[in-house]
């Protein structure tokens, strides 16, 4: 499926921000620039990313939105469903609908909703999602949720799942229209989380979904400014249980505070000006991962990165 695709088709854009107006103008920014995708992450406290998209879709043609992620635990997969259907009638086709369980500090210490086999949940709240956007009817009785009733249309929205560990991919090969990764290693995708996702496929003898693979970008070549930057935008994730585990499998255990290595920083994140980014960005894709993610790691001048960086996933 990738491969029919161009590489602009396959690289989105993650857009951020805690005013709704502006993201919507970077949205269509976006458009304008010729990104075919971009995402967001239902941050906590922030503007709700879908009732943000709802504003978008109607004043673009063609991008695409997907979420990166909405958490599950606060929000009923019948109520999201119902957005899902909302936007799927005033832009059909152009939303995919990311979901997971997100983190304890959140779903404990925010939002005080007890987290409890993650996995499990996650399978029961894709399960209602699909029924309802897909087939048109939930009839459901599980552990986590009960829920019976017809729906009025069925948008056929894809289903895409976060995925850190092996578990999750394969979760996400049996039963989601895609993984989305979040600050995984290359080599850890290609060595663990593809053979995983390939496996829940088989498993439900389905076709493996697409690997949407989140890669942050710092268009400088400033090696040290971009370390700088991006242990400021990402170094809080060694001290997340979750993403710790899965450094440390990945063969970048953080220090006993949670502190990530420069090495990981540097695996993580592709620098460079614009040519060498462009580069590198088309031999991930010909490494095996289906789509890019890319997240702006600000250096100097955030604005003109991002329009920079705009220009040249447009371009591609």
């Amino acid at each position: 499926m990738s491969i029919q695709k161009s590489a602009r088709e396959r690289v989105g854009l993650a857009v951020f921000g805690s005013d709704a107006l502006a993201v919507v103008s970077a949205i269509i920014a976006a458009e304008d620039a010729g990104i075919k995708q971009v995402w967001m992450t239902q941050g906590t406290p922030a503007p709700d990313t879908l009732s943000i998209y709802a504003a978008a879709l109607v004043q673009t043609t063609d991008i695409r939105v997907g979420t990166a992620i909405v958490p599950t635990y606060p929000r009923h997969p019948l109520a999201l469903a119902q957005q899902a259907l909302a936007l799927g009638d005033l832009a059909p086709g152009r939303l995919r609908l990311g979901v997971g369980p997100s983190h304890r500090p959140t779903i404990e210490g925010v939002y005080g909703i007890p987290m409890k086999a993650p996995l499990e949940h996650l399978r029961e709240y894709v399960t209602v999602l699909r029924q309802a956007l897909w087939e048109g009817k939930v009839d459901y009785q599980g552990h986590y949720y009960t829920v019976r009733t017809p729906f009025p249309r069925t948008p056929r929205t894809p289903i895409l799942i976060s995925a850190l560990r092996e578990g999750a991919y394969q979760l996400a090969g049996e039963i989601s229209d895609g993984a989305i990764s979040w600050v995984c290693p290359v080599p850890y995708l290609i060595e663990k989380a593809l053979p995983a996702l390939q496996g829940g496929a088989a498993k439900s003898r389905r076709p493996v979904p697409p690997l949407v693979a989140h890669i942050p970008v710092a268009l400088s070549q400033d090696h040290q400014a971009v370390l700088t930057a991006a242990r400021k935008q990402l170094g809080t994730h060694g001290r997340l249980p979750f993403y710790a585990s899965m450094f440390a499998e990945a063969g970048f255990p953080v220090s006993s505070d949670g502190t990530i290595s420069d090495a990981l920083i540097e695996n993580l994140v592709v620098s460079g000006d614009q040519a060498n980014v462009k580069q590198r960005l088309v031999e991930l894709l010909g490494m095996g991962l289906d789509e890019l993610l890319v997240m702006q790691v600000p250096v100097s001048d955030a604005d003109g990165e991002q329009a920079r960086l705009m220009q040249l996933i447009g371009g591609m």
